[in-house]
């Protein structure tokens, strides 16, 4: 009997640690590939030959389940070097590599070598050089590329338009040249392609530029032609140099000197009008109140018609005072675009949903004196004055085109019922096909993400230790009251972060743009989405109530370093490396922001205990962080 149970006994213990086992022989490719790179900025050294990688110590490593490592994320740490992917191939199931904002240089490494890669990360480095046409043949399971702000010349490899899973591609910012490739029927799941500043030219392919709920952005290209760029294809030559360029005007012989001479005049009354122009519009802004940055100017006769309204932006640095800053290229903001209102194609009115402030119809919204704010993730904003005084916020949103008006008539009446000190309640909104406006209250103090790390001045310095308290608190009560309302949501908000909390006179918190994710098609919540952005998405392509925690903890974390988080998608610091490393090596109080470190004597203790907190809420595993009440008692456990 013995001499059975003991090799029972052997293999029941071989399977009890064969996981661990595979955890350490998974900690040597990784040394081998940090060993590959030079670290600049910070470092790895809890990367140990030995130690389980998804212990919860190695710094940038996901894992599924704490068993397999199947994410390597490590930003703005200066890498530099040369990546050696063999390195990785022992990783059987890696699906993400991220090294965007690092200094890495040459060409593309052999990242086609990984073949179960669903995410591949690599912005704002310095890669350069052509990318062979069949680089990405075998990568038959990337979801998501990311080589934008690079240096690669030559042509789009072919191979990428032939991924049957591929959803995003972004290689903005490069020097990509050549025509771009048609898609083809086996890549129905690509919804974004970004391949805006770069030297492309000849016609946009038709399979592109109809492709139904796919977002292209093609701005700043040699010479696109076709239907995406409203361009005839007919009008574009190709010069004796090579250079395409517009089909040049017919002239009668002996015109030149003719010509010329309009072409000067012309280019003379431009120079002396812009030169006016930038007089007098310094000459009004200095007049101007602080608060106003965009000044609509409309045509008043068409008001009356929502159809006709375009506003035109004059754009200024603090465009991002209210929302998330005006987009780079525009140069106007449509309100109301082509179209019909209501079913049938009619216009149709503003529909109240609150009459906390009085009531209004769209003919007092249109005539109202107002002021562009910027653009969001949802969509274009602006702030409009009526006759009675009353300043609104209105939201042009476009990703809810699909939406028919009876269940979007419903959803707003359910927002339009909340009442709480701490969450923006719509006042009412205006239905179209091709869009949705929605009206809620101004706030005075714009929104936490511009007095945080937008004004400078008097507004940022009414940021003290117990305002940044209360505002954690106040954005707290409002994360938890929507979790009880919408409990059956996965997400109640869904896109929680410092550009949707805004503050009121007395620097309160309120927020905004919470539980729209019903009203998107999935495919619009994942682009504009905060709570999309969460590793357990990143990673697993699910989201739950524990993405809106993650969110909250961001925005803890934010207003503790005063640092702008990367996790929004726009620059900044990784905030989540940040204080995660900080802690480890026990240096929180370095990450606390000086200027609240400063202004008190006896509060470091009590900032530590709340960074502790938002440190629970951004576990990369859902099921380690804190839920909404639990993360809201220990901060209100918190005291100034």
């Amino acid at each position: 009997m013995a001499a059975v149970l003991i090799p029972s006994f052997i293999l029941l213990m071989c399977f009890l640690i064969s996981p661990s086992l595979q955890h350490v022989s998974e900690s040597e490719p990784l040394v081998k590939f940090k060993d590959s790179v030079k670290i600049t900025k910070g470092d790895l050294n809890s990367w140990k030959i030995g130690t389980d990688p998804c212990g919860g110590k190695w710094f940038g490593i996901y894992c599924h389940k704490g068993q397999t490592v199947t994410g390597i994320h490590i930003t703005q740490l200066g890498l530099t070097g040369t990546i050696q992917v063999d390195d990785l191939k022992s990783l059987p199931n890696l699906k993400t590599v991220r090294l965007d904002n690092n200094y890495l240089s040459g060409p593309l490494p052999h990242f086609f070598k990984l073949r179960g890669l669903k995410s591949l990360m690599l912005s704002n480095n310095s890669f350069s050089g052509e990318i062979p046409q069949d680089f990405f043949k075998d990568l038959t399971k990337l979801k998501r590329l990311f080589l934008d702000h690079n240096q690669f010349v030559g042509k789009i490899p072919s191979s990428l338009m032939q991924l049957p899973n591929l959803e995003e591609i972004h290689l903005q910012f490069n020097k990509f040249s050549g025509e771009i490739l048609p898609m083809t029927d086996i890549n129905k799941s690509l919804k974004i392609v970004d391949f805006s500043n770069n030297e492309l030219e000849g016609e946009v392919p038709v399979s592109l530029s109809d492709r139904k709920n796919l977002t292209l952005l093609l701005e700043e290209n040699g010479n696109l032609c076709g239907k995406a760029v409203h361009t005839d294809c007919e009008n574009v030559v190709v010069t004796p140099s090579g250079e395409t360029g517009p089909l040049p005007p017919m002239s009668r012989p002996g015109a030149n000197h003719s010509n010329s001479t309009t072409v000067y005049a012309i280019f003379f009354s431009i120079t002396f009008l812009s030169t006016f122009l930038i007089v007098v519009s310094a000459i009004k802004k200095r007049n101007e109140k602080k608060h106003a940055q965009f000044r609509m100017l409309v045509d008043k006769e068409r008001l009356s018609d929502l159809d006709a309204v375009q506003v035109k932006v004059h754009q200024s640095p603090a465009a991002n005072r209210y929302t998330e800053p005006i987009n780079k290229r525009g140069g106007h903001v449509e309100v109301g675009g082509g179209g019909g209102g209501e079913v049938g194609g009619g216009m149709s009115e503003i529909v109240m949903v609150n009459s906390d402030k009085g009531s209004f119809g769209l003919h007092h919204l249109m005539k109202a004196a107002a002021e562009v704010l910027g653009n969001g993730s949802l969509g274009s904003a602006y702030v409009a004055v009526m006759a009675n005084g009353l300043s609104v916020v209105v939201k042009r949103i476009k990703d809810m085109n699909k939406l028919a008006p009876e269940p979007f008539d419903v959803g707003m009446r359910r927002l339009g019922k909340l009442r709480h000190p701490n969450v923006l309640t719509p006042l009412a909104y205006h239905y179209r096909r091709e869009e949705k406006l929605v009206v809620s209250e101004y706030m005075t103090n714009s929104s936490l993400r511009y007095i945080l790390h937008g004004d400078r001045g008097e507004y940022h310095t009414d940021l003290t230790w117990p305002t940044r308290l209360n505002i954690i608190k106040g954005v707290a009560n409002g994360m938890q009251y929507l979790h009880e309302e919408f409990a059956s949501y996965d997400l109640p908000h869904g896109n929680l972060k410092s550009s949707n909390v805004l503050l009121n006179e007395n620097y309160e918190a309120v927020i905004s743009d919470y539980a729209f994710s019903p009203f998107l098609e999935p495919n619009n919540a994942y682009e504009t989405l905060f709570a999309y952005k969460t590793p357990e998405f990143a990673l697993n392509q699910q989201v739950s109530q524990k993405s809106d925690v993650y969110c909250l903890g961001i925005i803890i974390l934010e207003i503790l370093t005063g640092k702008f988080p990367s996790q929004y998608g726009k620059g900044g610091t990784d905030i989540v490396q940040l204080v995660l490393s900080s802690m480890a090596e026990k240096k929180e109080k370095e990450i606390i922001d000086s200027e609240i470190v400063n202004s008190t004597t006896d509060s470091m203790q009590q900032m530590l205990e709340l960074l502790r907190v938002g440190a629970a809420c951004i576990a990369s595993n859902p099921d380690e962080r804190l839920d909404m009440r639990e993360t809201v008692r220990r901060i209100h456990q918190v005291k100034t």
